[in-house]
């Protein structure tokens, strides 16, 4: 079955390398046949809607989105439960009961069905997305609020309004947008449906410029604070707000980078976390997404170096050593999913490599990922 968890921006080149050379690339035409299997059974699928819901937002509305912090359990010590408490790198379960599944799931399809129509040039996986993203985003009785309002909400805390937090669960819009237009480039859709998704999209990025929540946001100092940052460049450059995205590009490095990453490459908050090797790869994969969204404005990221030697480059040097070491001789917490994270170690560096010439990255990628040859990965980053 195609693999198709949270993927990252692709590379333009990249894809059209792959759509060429689909027959010759390492396992082009499985992972092709794997996406146009899962896009088919999308086919027959009906759109889910925010609206539809048992569980509603404070405000009372439907069509704000909902969510809850995925780390918060009932506290055993009160009869209630409340107010929520901590417990890291541990999922609650009660947080499939609301909207966050139901976005990713609505993204999923998008992604996919714009993948699908990308490869084999047929307009009835456009349609289908197109379809998805109407309800989404445009019609009246179906639509989410573009706000985050409610967003990593916790149960008996802060009036159970939402937290800055819960941008980070709208990060995959910015693979979509990609994918978006994409298919708007290809006159795949209607140029009314992506004017429309535009205009919500900028009213998004209106929110996560002036709310309370927004701004939060902004000022986290770990991965949230660099996804916000990648949100707000690809979604200006989305709808057209080039300046923007330059401005959030051209302060990154000061701003950001420099105060996340220590001059050997360490991420001291990342590393802090329960799921130590996940955050730090998670974060560099922020990192890698503000390059390519540099480079659509001929802005290069990559190389930048800070005068003690803070570099995207030396984070990705800092990691790299534990690629195909046993989970024990990692001096930092990784509580489950050790094996996972090793290929999601192996995508970051084939990344790496298209931003930089190492041959050494390739030999460790061939050496060590284990990813299964249906998997979506394989077409969108194919090596050249």
């Amino acid at each position: 079955m195609l693999r198709l968890s949270a993927q990252h921006l692709p590379d333009a080149q990249a894809l059209e390398y792959a759509k060429r050379q689909m027959l010759k690339i390492p396992h082009g035409f499985t992972a092709y046949k794997a996406l146009i299997r899962q896009a088919d059974k999308e086919l027959e699928r009906e759109p889910e809607t925010v609206a539809d819901k048992a569980v509603v937002a404070a405000s009372g509305d439907v069509h704000d989105y909902i969510s809850m912090g995925p780390y918060w359990w009932p506290d055993p010590s009160k009869p209630d439960g409340l107010p929520y408490i901590r417990r890291g790198g541990e999922r609650n379960p009660e947080i499939e009961k609301l909207d966050r599944f139901k976005l990713s799931r609505f993204i999923r399809s998008v992604r996919l069905l714009s993948y699908a129509w990308y490869f084999s040039g047929e307009q009835k996986y456009a349609d289908k997305a197109a379809e998805f993203m109407q309800v989404w985003f445009m019609d009246p009785a179906t639509r989410m609020n573009p706000n985050l309002n409610f967003g990593q909400t916790i149960p008996g805390r802060n009036n159970n309004q939402g937290r800055g937090e819960g941008i980070i669960e709208t990060y995959d819009f910015v693979e979509m947008t990609a994918c978006v237009d994409l298919l708007a480039q290809g006159g795949a859709i209607q140029p009314e449906l992506y004017r429309g998704v535009q205009r919500w999209f900028s009213d998004l990025l209106e929110w996560m410029l002036t709310s309370e929540i927004g701004l939060s946001e902004k000022a986290a100092k770990n991965n949230h604070g660099l996804s916000y940052d990648v949100q707000v460049t690809a979604y200006a450059l989305f709808t057209g707000q080039e300046e923007i995205a330059r401005e959030y590009i051209r302060e990154f490095p000061e701003t950001r980078f420099y105060k996340q990453v220590e001059p050997d490459g360490s991420q001291p908050l990342e590393l802090a976390r329960t799921l130590a090797l996940h955050y730090t790869i998670f974060n560099i994969e922020h990192m890698l997404d503000l390059c390519w969204l540099a480079k659509r404005v001929d802005m290069d990221l990559f190389p930048v170096t800070s005068e003690d030697g803070r570099s995207i480059g030396k984070a990705v040097e800092f990691i790299l050593p534990w690629l195909g070491k046993p989970q024990k001789s990692f001096p930092y917490q990784q509580i489950k999913e050790w094996d996972e994270k090793q290929d999601a170690l192996c995508w970051m560096i084939r990344r790496v490599s298209y931003l930089e010439d190492k041959e050494e990255y390739n030999k460790l990628f061939r050496k060590y990922c284990k990813t299964k040859d249906s998997d979506l990965r394989w077409l969108l980053y194919p090596a050249f």
